[in-house]
């Protein structure tokens, strides 16, 4: 099993941190406030998620990237050569309402992800729902949750597909970062903040 850590405790890292400690997947988490300020959110999500620093949980398989866009460039640029391992990029180039969204130049926000982390093989998930809809699971209305996932490595995308379906999440390739993670990438993608589920079962 991969190794797994999450940078950002908000409340898409936090939900993440919570759907990982439903399934009894171990996991690090971090902040930049440091680990004695998640004592609480460890507690909620269960025995499987420790807390740990930035460094730590950078330092796994497989991370989970969760932090306001203002701040990305300069966590990113603290920590080491990612030497192939996977990064998840959670993020969008948003600010807090009602502040403007970010300019990103008309790019793939991941492909800017890619320069910040040289070294990262960069899917682009777990960014299109509300926050509200990781924390209360995968299932709904008979079936699974749909999430979207896109990114330039095979190899890569497997894993992470592999990581959507054990926590319960119906998984769908969208292709790659400078084209499919567009189709969900906020603001203006066409398949942001719909909450859809795939249905497992026949209908009678």
């Amino acid at each position: 099993m991969p190794t797994i850590g999450i940078i950002g405790t908000g409340m898409i890292g936090g939900a993440i941190a919570l759907r990982l400690g439903a399934k009894a997947i171990a996991a690090t988490v971090a902040n930049s406030r440091g680990p004695e300020t998640l004592n609480e959110l460890v507690a909620k999500a269960g025995p499987s998620i420790t807390a740990g620093t930035v460094e730590e949980a950078a330092s796994k398989d497989i991370v989970f990237l969760s932090v306001n866009w203002p701040k990305l460039q300069g966590v990113l640029a603290g920590l080491p050569y990612w030497n192939n391992r996977i990064l998840i990029d959670t993020n969008n180039p948003m600010q807090r309402p009602p502040l403007p969204p970010i300019d990103v130049a008309g790019r793939a926000s991941s492909s800017i992800i890619q320069e910040w982390a040289p070294g990262a093989r960069v899917v682009k998930a777990f960014n299109h729902h509300y926050f509200m809809n990781l924390e209360k699971g995968p299932d709904a209305d008979g079936g699974r949750r749909v999430l979207f996932y896109a990114g330039d490595d095979a190899a890569a995308k497997a894993e992470v597909a592999k990581l959507i379906d054990e926590l319960g999440f119906f998984g769908l390739d969208l292709g790659d970062i400078e084209h499919g993670s567009r189709l969900f990438q906020s603001p203006g993608g066409p398949l942001i903040a719909h909450d859809f589920v795939k249905i497992d079962s026949p209908l009678p």
